[in-house]
């Protein structure tokens, strides 16, 4: 169980400060799919951010299982990261001197996962193995990220924006085999979306404006990604 207790940040000096979260509260539980929706601006990525444990925001919690990772040391806070969160990031953040296979086996051996080649054959990437991501697409740089923090085998998947470089056709098939994943390794799914089709996807649907959740509900049936519109 994840749960994230009035959580405040800003951003920029205190008297002109921007305040982007506004005591948001949350809870997802092991092995659910959440999406988390709102325009640019709403603060669905920083809110991201912090529960992921990527940044520290300035007040509130935030527990697993009962433990609030807010109190841990920087040095422990890496170390838990590494240990159980895999995150998709909207900028790839590849590192650019390595290969593909090489970018993906980075995730692979923090979980002594030595079968990471099925994953870059399921997302498409067999014959770019040996490139670097400078001689990628976006599209194909976004397929590496989501390859790297899926082979890291992890307990929580942290999604921000997964299929804004992919065409629709590649969008469907990463989050179909995402899912696929999910379903046979029991990973807890929290994405960031602006698409509100992929929130008929997920269990647990969290809207957010201006800083605060507006709404939340779950579905009670849940659509595969080739069946939703895009």
């Amino acid at each position: 169980m994840i749960k994230a207790e009035n959580i405040r940040k800003s951003y920029g000096l205190s008297d002109n400060g921007t305040e982007v979260l506004k005591g948001v509260s949350l809870e997802v539980g092991d092995g659910d799919t959440t999406v988390i929706l709102g325009a640019s601006g709403s603060g669905k990525s920083t809110l991201l951010n912090v529960v992921s444990g990527l940044e520290r925001p300035d007040s509130g919690s935030v527990l697993y299982d009962g433990e609030d990772i807010l109190g841990f040391s920087d040095d422990k806070l890496t170390a838990f990261r590494k240990r159980k969160i895999g995150f998709i990031f909207q900028q790839y953040y590849l590192l650019p001197n390595l290969t593909v296979d090489r970018n993906v086996k980075m995730g692979a051996e923090l979980a002594g996962n030595k079968n990471y080649a099925e994953i870059i054959d399921a997302l498409g990437l067999s014959e770019k193995k040996n490139k670097f991501p400078y001689e990628l697409s976006g599209g194909e740089q976004q397929r590496v990220s989501a390859a790297r923090a899926l082979a890291k085998k992890p307990e929580v998947l942290f999604l921000d924006e997964p299929t804004g470089a992919l065409d629709e056709e590649t969008g469907r098939s990463v989050l179909d085999y995402i899912y696929k994943l999910q379903n046979e390794l029991k990973f807890t799914i929290i994405m960031v979306t602006h698409n509100a089709n992929i929130a008929e996807t997920v269990q647990n649907v969290i809207k957010m404006n201006s800083g605060r959740i507006i709404g939340q509900y779950r579905n009670e049936t849940r659509k595969t990604a080739y069946e939703i519109g895009w």
